[in-house]
């Protein structure tokens, strides 16, 4: 296979949209979040030729508003769900050992011996953390890469969470996962790889209608119609797969975080893992950033009705995440203090479960009756094997001449250097910017700001660097056409 530049820019994207209208591809992926880019670098690592449409930009959608964490399925415990545990335990060994160690780190998580938690919810949390690490084992994650859980003193537990409420602390019980740089960067990553592997990863080309041979598309910026031919198609749309495939119901479920200065929390070292009040398989995080900041989350409600393209958090989510945190700590985090707040909604598909907490995170890969392949469900831990189970259908569904999937062993693109800086409160810097536009596919404002930095996360933040981005961002297009 022809080695091919990782960079995706306009003028790429150009030539490759020219093509694409042109050529009979292997398989034709909708969706650019995370298990779209996954099933586009599975296919082209694969030997199969690809395009890959995403209507906005990479990561757009459900991809970026995650908990930015890779673990090992200790919920999935919690509710009796060994198969998903297992196998998010072993995509998150791949995850750190081999595909992006560059990306992810591990991170304490400490669950409080407060007040606030009750003898039953510390007895079945510690349980469950040496279950997780049993899981661990299983997958041969080594123990310098993830500690093995322990039960520490207050002191302990007080050192490395100094806002925690000193009166009735007992210490509590620390296990550690693995938590990504970023999810959005991590989807960035995987379209890279792709795109070094020869996949037409091209973004702003909406899909309008699916066939079992291709699509018909639309160009956004144009508006011109194409049609895109393929031997196989895959929809990997998330929670909005439902319109491009009639057949699928769909139930998300809302997922809010809000974000908080890390002064906030004595600039926590590890996290903060809270049970729900009365619940033994339900958690608030509080998770510290590289950013200098902590997201809170994450919440589960039903968010019936047509899917907007962000999804928005309600005044009582944050309510719920802010008691939630307070139960534990010495002095209460104020609604004033909330920097930001986002939300995602989760690609659950409607099995009649009475709520959206009890829908398994179990994917789902399916050929529909129009004869294209959806893959659904999930979550970002697992959307390389996600990826390649949809690339297994279609191959056979199709007749494509396809080897054996070889992500398993495939390190992601390096982040460039520059990347890895953490932008500060005034915003990107000119590098940043030039890198995010020239190799990372960015077009607009909020692609810099809320994909390829996140320093859109915290609204003040975004509209002091809004004017100096779209400035820097004009002066690099311009040289690229």
């Amino acid at each position: 296979m022809n080695a091919h530049s990782p960079d995706l820019n306009v003028a790429r994207r150009a030539v490759e949209l020219a093509r694409a209208a042109e050529e009979v591809v292997d398989v034709l992926v909708i969706g650019g979040g995370i298990t779209g880019t996954g099933v586009a670098l599975d296919a082209a690592a694969r030997g199969l030729t690809v395009t890959l449409l995403e209507a906005d930009d990479l990561a757009f959608g459900t991809s970026r508003f995650s908990s930015k964490l890779v673990h090992g399925g200790l919920r999935y415990l919690a509710t009796g769900d060994l198969a998903t545990a297992k196998e998010s335990a072993f995509e998150r060994h791949l995850l750190m050992t081999v595909i992006a160690p560059h990306l992810i780190r591990p991170l304490g998580q400490l669950l409080p011996f407060a007040s606030g938690v009750t003898a039953r919810q510390r007895a079945a949390g510690a349980a469950g953390m040496t279950m997780g690490d049993l899981l661990r084992l299983r997958a041969r994650t080594p123990r310098a890469i993830l500690p093995a859980p322990r039960i520490i003193s207050a002191r302990a537990a007080h050192d490395l969470v100094p806002a925690l409420e000193r009166r009735g602390l007992r210490g509590g019980m620390l296990s550690y996962d693995g938590q990504l740089v970023d999810d959005a960067r991590l989807v960035v990553s995987v379209a890279r790889t792709a795109a070094s592997l020869g996949a037409r990863i091209l973004t702003r080309v909406r899909a309008r209608e699916l066939r079992s041979d291709g699509a018909i598309a639309e160009d956004v910026l144009t508006g011109e119609t194409l049609d895109i031919r393929a031997r196989s198609v895959i929809n990997a749309t998330g929670v909005w797969a439902g319109t491009l495939d009639e057949s699928i119901t769909m139930r998300p479920s809302r997922g809010t975080h809000i974000v908080l200065d890390a002064a906030d929390l004595g600039r926590a070292s590890a996290a903060l893992t809270i049970p729900h009040e009365g619940s033994i398989s339900r958690y608030v995080f509080a998770l510290p950033q590289q950013s200098g900041r902590v997201i809170v989350g994450l919440t589960d409600e039903d968010a019936p009705g047509p899917v907007p393209p962000i999804a928005i958090p309600t005044e009582g989510e944050i309510s719920f995440l802010l008691s939630t945190l307070n139960r534990v700590l010495e002095e209460p985090i104020t609604r004033d203090r909330v920097l930001g707040a986002f939300a995602g909604l989760r690609p659950l598909v409607d099995t009649g479960a009475d709520a959206t907490a009890d829908i398994s995170r179990r994917h789902m890969v399916a050929v529909s009756e129009a004869g294209f392949i959806s893959v659904l469900g999930g979550k970002l831990t697992t959307y390389r094997r996600m990826a390649e189970d949809a690339v297994d259908l279609a191959s056979r569904a199709s007749g494509l001449n396809a080897a054996r999937s070889t992500t398993a062993s495939l390190r992601l693109t390096d982040t460039a250097r520059v990347m890895q800086e953490v932008p500060d409160y005034e915003g990107p810097s000119r590098s940043q910017i030039d890198f995010a536009v020239r190799a990372e596919g960015a077009m607009t404002v909020d692609d810099v700001l809320d994909r390829r930095t996140r320093v859109g996360l915290v609204d003040a933040d975004r509209e002091h660097a809004r004017p100096t981005v779209e400035a820097l961002i004009s002066e690099v297009l311009a040289a690229l056409a």
